[in-house]
Formats: structure tokens, C-alpha cells, sequence
């Protein structure tokens, strides 16, 4: 039998999100704000719980201070190259610049995953268990779970970027999205994705679907004790440190259920709904743990008061 030869790609172009012209210059600007203030907002978390020695000490800053990290990598991995999307002319990017960003992307994508059921796991201590809680939840452990978070991360990362690059790409260049993700850089590969589509969707599936649950279960227990509380203020105060986490985790799992969790998940929607878990939820993150956490306020305003004593001095 005859073999046929196929030039293999070598760079990948990325179409970007769908817009009108007239809409480019805004929408340039618009996600470059997003990106510095994404930037800003999540370092001046991480230096604020890295600076304050109470902060530093309690289990919940240490996860709050490695999600900042991970918002600011998946940030810098993702919305510059959204950026270059709304500037003149053709932007490719090399096929190993492909593979590296849909490691990172699912590498940093997961240890967040993870790390939310972490942090939903130490709500749960705090409220249901608060006596043991200092036993149960050290910085000590607080530290080897994150640890265990990124490990974890960077080994769903290779699993999904082997088996989608182990496929040759031969044909047409032109990813249909924003970024290269596997859903939209499968549909260019020459063999057939049948195996790779399902590997993902069960691999993804799984980690979605085993975090969301205890999330869920944690959330059960934790609002089964908070109306046990008798007052209606320390119903309040309880409810208060879970918000800011519901809300994120929200805003972070419905997009990615909608974009990973279905059986053909080419829909024109998946772009805007993939905008949340890689640009709209880095930019949250800072806004909401900060406006809704009097401790990081009190820990900025420390830091802030420390350093007006200094330059007075």
C-alpha cells in the first residue's frame, strides 16, 4: 500500500473571539485593563498574606496567597494572547508554544480545581469542627496539600497535552477559538479523535465532577451547623466567610462544565463561556476575597500604616 506524505504544522494561527471591527480597539483595551488589574489585585494579595504574619499563619490565607499565583499564571498564559486578537494583522503561534499553553492552561486549570475542594474542606473544619480545628488544619498541612494540588495539576496538564499532540496535524492551521485548548485543537488533527474525545471527557469528568462533589457535600455539613447557631449574628458571620468562595466557585465550575461536560462541545458559545475561568475569574478573585474579608482589609491597612511609620521615621 501506498504511504502518503503529510507535512506536518509547525505553528498554529488562533482565530480569537468573534467581534466587530468597530469593537476592536475597545475590547483591546477593555482585556488589557483586565489583565494589569488581574495582575495587581492578585499580588497585592499575595504580598499582603506573605507580609502579615497573622495571615501567614492560618491555613485559609496560605490557599488564598497559592490561588493568587494560579490566577496570575492563567492570566498571563491566556489574555495576551486574546489580546492579539484585536491588533492588525496574522499572529501565529509555534507548535510548541501550542503545547505549552494547553499544559499550563490544564496544569494550572486543575490545581485551581483542586485547591477549591481545599479550601471548601477547611470551611468545613473551621465551621463543623472549630474546637479541633487547629489540630486538624495546620499551616504545616495547609502547605503539603497545596503542594499536593500543583503536583496533581501538572500531572492532568501532561496526561491531556500528550494525548492531544501524540496526534499529527497535517491539514488546516486555524484553531477556532481564542487559545489553544483541546476541544478546538483536536478538529484539526488527521487521525481520528474518537478515543482522545472520550479520554477527556471521562479525565476532565472526573476531576470536575469528584471536586464539585465534595464542594457540595462540604456545603451540606457547613450550612446543616450554621443554622444550628442560635444567633442571628453568628448565622451572619458564618455565612460571610463561605460567600466569597461559593460565589468563585460558581463563576469557575458552571463555564468549564459547559465547555468540557458535553458529548460534542463545539458550540460558537463555548469562546464567551471560556472567557470566565481564563480572564473574568483571575479578576475576581482579588475584588471578592478582599472586599469581603476584613482580615486582608485590617492586613492592608497594617501594612500600609507600617510603611508610613518607615518613611516618617
Amino acid at each position: 500500500m501506498e504511504r502518503v506524505n503529510h507535512t506536518l504544522l509547525t505553528e498554529f494561527i488562533l482565530t480569537g473571539v468573534p467581534h466587530p471591527p468597530w469593537l476592536r480597539t475597545f475590547l483591546l483595551v477593555f482585556f488589557l485593563l483586565i489583565y494589569i488589574l488581574t495582575q495587581l489585585g492578585n499580588l497585592l494579595i499575595l504580598i499582603t498574606v506573605c507580609a502579615d504574619a497573622q495571615l501567614r499563619a492560618r491555613p485559609m490565607y496560605i490557599f488564598l496567597g497559592a490561588l493568587s499565583i494560579i490566577d496570575m499564571g492563567i492570566s498571563t498564559i491566556i489574555v495576551p494572547c486574546l489580546m492579539m486578537n484585536f491588533t492588525p494583522g496574522v499572529k501565529p503561534i509555534p507548535f510548541g508554544g501550542c503545547v505549552a499553553q494547553l499544559y499550563f492552561y490544564h496544569f494550572l486549570g486543575s490545581s485551581q480545581c483542586f485547591l477549591y475542594t481545599t479550601m471548601a474542606y477547611d470551611r468545613y473544619l473551621a465551621i463543623c469542627q472549630p474546637l479541633r480545628y487547629p489540630v486538624l488544619m495546620s499551616a504545616k498541612l495547609s502547605t503539603l496539600l497545596v503542594a499536593g494540588a500543583w503536583v496533581a495539576g501538572s500531572i492532568h496538564g501532561a496526561i491531556q497535552a500528550i494525548l492531544t499532540f501524540r496526534l499529527p496535524y497535517c491539514g488546516p492551521n486555524q484553531v477556532d477559538y481564542f487559545f489553544c485548548d483541546i476541544p478546538a485543537v483536536l478538529k484539526l488533527a488527521c487521525a481520528d479523535t474518537t478515543v482522545n474525545e472520550l479520554v477527556t471527557f471521562v479525565d476532565i469528568g472526573v476531576v470536575v465532577a469528584s471536586c464539585f462533589s465534595l464542594i457540595l457535600l462540604s456545603y451540606i455539613y457547613i450550612i446543616r451547623a450554621i443554622l444550628r447557631i442560635r444567633t442571628a449574628d453568628g448565622r451572619r458571620r458564618a455565612f460571610s466567610t463561605c460567600g466569597a468562595h461559593v460565589t468563585i466557585v460558581t463563576v469557575y465550575y458552571v463555564p468549564c462544565a459547559f465547555i468540557y461536560l458535553r458529548p460534542d462541545s463545539h458550540s460558537v458559545l463555548d469562546g464567551a463561556a471560556a472567557l470566565f475561568p481564563t480572564a473574568i475569574t483571575p479578576f475576581l478573585n482579588p475584588l471578592i476575597y478582599t472586599l469581603r474579608n476584613q482580615e486582608v482589609k485590617l492586613a492592608l491597612k497594617r501594612m500600609i500604616g507600617g510603611q508610613k511609620t518607615r518613611s516618617e521615621i
